[in-house]
């Protein structure tokens, strides 16, 4: 069965990878600790479930494959896909659907892992989604895109990238570990990063681990900023739910990384066939989105533009869709998309039609997957309770008038004082505890729009470092008068 799948994956890769596995199985052998017991040594592949990563996992697959071919045996397998709230079923599918392609199911030297919440379980595409892990998730995207106007990137992708390293730390401790993981990050844009996470330790003030610990210090690094980030996000009054998200670095200093970057091209043009015959990927409208095709969130991203163009600064949905839309098309090109993708992205956005389709869609999504409803997603752009409430009045005024009246009491409410009603009415439109919005009237409130770079903390020097934004200038109001302002996203 083994030959017969990589018979027919020879067939399926571009041309030019076919010799490319060849010289990427020696090179790894060379890499492996064990090279002479290839049964003893693990490798793991970490899995997402969008494109590139399954297109990464089947050139490693076939050299999994070449290796047993040429020796007849071949290293143990491991795959690891960590699962989040903006995961939809169509993914599950998606990778299943690869699994069974390149008949990983089957195979006693494969491993194939679910990371759901620093928790490890075999992969099964049915099952559902925990409801720890959508509480989880629910509460740092709420708790983030309360301190930056419902911000893309703050809201969505900060925690979301901590919970990828864990996941990483996770899966490669698990069980007796792993010897070597692979990478498609060419061995640049790995030390790129490293050094960026070194650089953002120390411009939070905190101290990164030492560099001769490689990837196992890396982790470490990542946990103080985790820790750092998430009591800026939640508060100093909550410790058990920091440490629920810290960063996993139980693994060996010897640990090391293998790119597969030489050996492969990532343009998804030149492996369409691959994609979509072979491994019977779907691009499905729920789970592509913009530079995604394995996560929502992008589509709620664009959903929260339009509510903030929309509900703060009066003018219409459609116009900050528009804006997300411009950016996202930019960043698709940036990321060398084949172009029969991007146009399907720009019609799908390019009627008022397709723009109520989809507001439909992310308020569906936000509704399942996050349990939050249109009220709660408002009350988010408006930010109106951190940072001392400053924007509580401009709220009240826009969306709750009858509540004007008691602005002083809910400030009093914020701070302390006890009006179970109050607090009652609050947490509804807010979907927050009084603990958690307490802690948000505490902590920091920062805007995309203002320069951040004197500012302390961890998450302003993301927000400043980050590739993945575009200033531009809004509207601010129905006459049209102007601010700064930023785009971000993925």
């Amino acid at each position: 069965m083994s030959a017969s799948i990589l018979s027919d994956l020879r067939k399926a890769l571009p041309e030019h990878d076919v010799p490319a596995v060849q010289e990427c199985a020696t090179t790894l052998l060379e890499a492996l600790p064990r090279p002479d017991e290839l049964g003893q040594n693990t490798v793991m592949v970490a899995y997402g479930g969008g494109k590139d990563s399954s297109y990464a996992l089947a050139f490693v697959r076939a050299v999994h494959l070449a290796v047993a071919e040429r020796h007849g045996t071949t290293f143990k397998l491991r795959v690891a896909t960590m699962r989040h709230g903006g995961m939809p079923y169509q993914v599950m599918l998606n990778i299943d659907r690869c699994y069974r392609a390149l008949g990983l199911y089957d195979d006693p030297d494969v491993e194939l892992l679910l990371i759901e919440g620093g928790q490890v379980r075999p992969f099964d595409r049915d099952r559902s989604m925990p409801h720890r892990l959508i509480d989880f998730n629910r509460i740092d995207m709420l708790m983030s895109g309360h301190r930056t106007y419902g911000d893309g990137r703050a809201t969505f992708c900060n925690a979301c990238n901590l919970n990828v390293a864990d996941s990483f730390g996770v899966a490669a401790g698990h069980g007796g570990g792993v010897d070597l993981i692979i990478t498609g990050d060419s061995p640049q844009e790995q030390r790129d990063y490293a050094l960026w996470i070194r650089q953002l330790a120390r411009s939070a003030g905190l101290k990164p681990a030492e560099g001769r610990k490689g990837f196992q210090g890396t982790l470490e690094t990542l946990n103080s900023l985790a820790k750092a980030y998430f009591q800026e996000i939640h508060g100093l009054d909550n410790p058990e739910r920091i440490a629920a998200r810290g960063v996993a670095s139980n693994i060996s200093t010897a640990l090391q990384f293998y790119s597969i970057y030489d050996y492969t091209s990532y343009a998804s043009g030149a492996h369409w066939s691959l994609l979509t015959d072979f491994l019977g990927f779907v691009f499905d409208e729920i789970a592509f989105n913009f530079t995604e095709s394995d996560c929502v969130n992008p589509a709620l991203m664009a959903h929260l533009r339009g509510l903030r163009t929309e509900r703060v600064y009066k003018r219409s949905y459609g116009e900050g869709i528009g804006q997300y839309v411009d950016f996202g098309i930019e960043l698709m090109r940036r990321k060398h998309f084949p172009e029969h993708l991007v146009e399907e992205m720009e019609r799908r956005y390019a009627t008022e039609a397709g723009v109520e389709s989809m507001r439909e869609q992310a308020t569906r999504y936000g509704e399942d997957a996050f349990g939050l409803d249109t009220t709660q997603l408002v009350c988010m752009v408006y930010s109106p309770f951190a940072g001392r409430a400053a924007n509580l009045h401009e709220f009240l005024v826009q969306e709750y008038p009858e509540l004007l009246e008691a602005e002083d009491r809910i400030r009093e409410v914020l701070a302390g004082a006890t009006d179970r009603a109050l607090a009652a009415r609050l947490e509804r439109i807010s979907g927050l505890s009084l603990t958690d919005l307490q802690a948000l009237h505490d902590g920091a409130l920062w805007s995309a729009a203002t320069d951040m770079s004197g500012l302390p903390g961890v998450l302003p020097q993301v927000m400043i470092t980050d590739p993945n934004q575009k200033r531009i200038s809004a509207k601010r109001n129905p006459a049209g008068d102007e601010v700064p302002d930023r785009v971000s996203g993925r």
